[in-house]
């Protein structure tokens, strides 16, 4: 499963489960916190999704246009189509051109079908929540150009008043507006309080403190920036109940936090007044679209039957509440930060092939490194064990380059793509940045050069159906294609590790899968590199290039003698961007000699 939507659908799960265990700690601790505790509770929902997305390579911002773009368009592979002309049989000779690599670097990833549909159907809900977002964002501008400035003096100055009491310093817009019913706070970075047009007539200079103090307090606690951020969240998980309802429990829970700020500004005999004035903005509400992203005093009668039964209840917190408030957020905030980045370690466990360890010797080859990262795997194909260096990175999946052309060339064989006699194309005029590459190949020189043109174009006519088919076949690392037709191998969705690389070399070198003797016979053929006295060497080089630097250099092969064939595969990686395939192919001749095998 493509990463993101593993990402994805696991931070769902993380989610709802959140919404969940937060409902039942607010249930079992519901007289144990205070009235601020639980509303700030909700925020832990915001973590899984900072820890699902904004960390590690996915989720960078080149990526997801890269990502998005890849999803709806039909790639069609490279743009050269060359034409095969005959005569060009695949023969035995050394060629230590494959000793050297050529590399560019694609990173564009394409979904396959259900993927694509899942995630168009996700993009499309987004698309309607964000209009719908921008819709109420157009209200809340018209409600603002419709608002009037009120010069009451009396009422400015007891605004003032107020900020000081809540301790609000920002410049705080006073408007009147015939379009609301109820008072209602809006603004992240210039704050307005809209008050309903005649609301001086309506109220008295005590109701009108209590409206402020209401709505400073919303200010305060930065409130509106919450209700973007809770839109945000539920813009992206718009399919999901469970948080649509805990953003109605975020907003109930927002007001009687508010309602506990403002009592705790106001004397013990001014409570009734100010739950009187709540009352008479009962089924006041402004309207649902711009309302999400506003805070006022109104609601059904439902919610201010609520607040009025809170506001009737309501006493100072107490030190041991505080204390006891503080704890369980403690021991909550615990949880969520253990159990979210979960998504991520379970999404990136498909990137780890789990290899058992029987027969194997691991040994220490760190000086053959020189400062690189990287493994080294070889395997005895008489004796049946494995020599390993760095277990860890053995196993972890890489993309692996131009070390996948062996099994295209295989693959293009079988399909008749190409034949033993019949495979060299046409260089069709276009400059790459390599020389090598502007000309025409057989499948000796493609290999020799690793002549991506070459390759792109077998893959093109093999079609990325018919490819899984045979990477699934040959069990090839993660057997993820997703990725654009052209580039899949390159720094891309397609993953291998190096014990994979030697498992494959060995089932192609004995022809374990079933392939025509003639096919696997060219293949090995083109990648001969050179023949001691010790035994022959076969073998492809790749590299990877990342912002054009080289971060991943392999070179994967087998040393074929009388009577017995070592399979191989190295991999260096290095953050200077200096590991290629040829400076991995040195490493691994230096240690073949090593151990008297080549």
């Amino acid at each position: 499963m493509d990463t993101f939507i593993l990402r994805f659908f696991l931070s769902t799960i993380v989610v709802s489960s959140l919404v969940l265990t937060i409902l039942l700690t607010k249930k079992i601790f519901y007289g144990h916190m205070s009235k601020k505790t639980h509303y700030k509770m909700w925020y832990f929902l915001f973590i899984p999704f900072i820890t699902s997305f904004l960390p590690g390579d996915f989720f960078r911002i080149g990526e997801i246009y890269q990502h998005i773009k890849g999803l709806f368009f039909v790639h069609n592979g490279t743009a050269y189509k060359g034409e095969r002309i005959s005569g060009s049989d695949v023969y035995q000779a050394p060629n230590t051109d494959l000793l050297h690599d050529f590399t560019v670097s694609v990173n564009n990833s394409t979904p396959d079908f259900i993927h694509r549909a899942l995630l168009g159907a996700w993009i499309i809900g987004m698309v309607l929540f964000i209009g719908v977002a921008i819709h109420a964002n157009y209200q809340l501008h018209q409600l603002k150009k419709s608002a009037a400035t009120i010069k009451n003096q009396k009422i400015n100055e007891m605004l003032e008043e107020c900020k000081e009491v809540v301790g609000v310093k920002k410049k705080i817009k006073l408007r009147e507006t015939p379009l609301i019913t109820s008072p209602v706070t809006l603004g992240i970075l210039h704050p307005y309080i809209l008050l309903p047009k005649n609301t001086r007539e309506t109220f008295s200079l005590n109701e009108l403190k209590y409206v402020f103090l209401h709505e400073l307090s919303h200010q305060k606690n930065k409130d509106v920036f919450v209700n973007y951020a809770m839109w945000v969240l539920q813009i992206i998980y718009w399919f999901n109940p469970l948080v649509w309802y805990a953003f109605k429990r975020m907003r109930i829970d927002r007001e009687l936090a508010c309602d506990a700020s403002v009592l705790h500004f106001l004397d013990e005999s001014r409570h009734i007044e100010y739950g009187f004035t709540i009352i008479r903005f009962a089924e006041k509400k402004y309207s649902q679209a711009y309302g999400q992203f506003a805070s006022g005093m109104g609601g059904t009668k439902e919610q201010i039957k609520q607040r009025i039964q809170s506001i009737a209840g309501y006493s100072r917190d107490s030190l041991l509440l505080k204390w006891k408030s503080k704890g369980i957020c403690a021991a909550l905030g615990i949880f969520v930060l253990c159990l979210s980045p979960l998504t991520t370690a379970i999404a990136v466990s498909n990137d780890v092939y789990h290899f058992s360890g029987k027969n194997t010797v691991y040994e220490d080859l760190s000086s053959y490194f020189n400062g690189y990262s990287g493994s080294f795997v070889l395997y005895d194909a008489a004796t049946k064990n494995y020599q390993i260096y760095n277990r860890e990175m053995s196993e972890q999946r890489i993309s692996p380059n131009s070390t996948y052309k062996i099994y295209s060339a295989l693959f293009a064989l079988e399909e008749n793509v190409i034949s033993v006699k019949n495979n060299e194309q046409h260089w069709d005029g276009t400059v790459y940045p390599f020389e090598e590459w502007n000309k025409n190949h057989d499948l000796s020189t493609a290999l020799g050069s690793s002549v991506n043109w070459y390759f792109q174009n077998l893959d093109q006519e093999i079609g990325k159906k018919q490819l899984q088919y045979y990477f699934h076949k040959i069990k090839y690392g993660n057997e993820n294609l997703s990725g654009k037709l052209d580039s899949y191998w390159m720094e891309s969705s397609l993953k291998i590790s190096p014990i994979e690389q030697v498992q494959l070399l060995t089932a192609f070198g004995e022809n374990s899968f079933g392939f025509k003797e003639e096919n696997v016979r060219a293949v090995k053929n083109a990648i001969f590199i050179d023949e001691q006295k010790n035994g022959q060497l076969y073998g492809k080089t790749g590299t990877g290039m990342v912002n054009g630097k080289n971060v991943n250099g392999w070179f994967v092969g087998f040393v074929k003698h009388d009577d017995n064939t070592y399979y191989f595969a190295i991999n260096i990686q290095s953050e200077k961007g200096d590991a290629n395939g040829s400076k991995a192919a040195d490493i691994a001749t230096q240690i073949l000699h090593g151990k008297h095998i080549y």
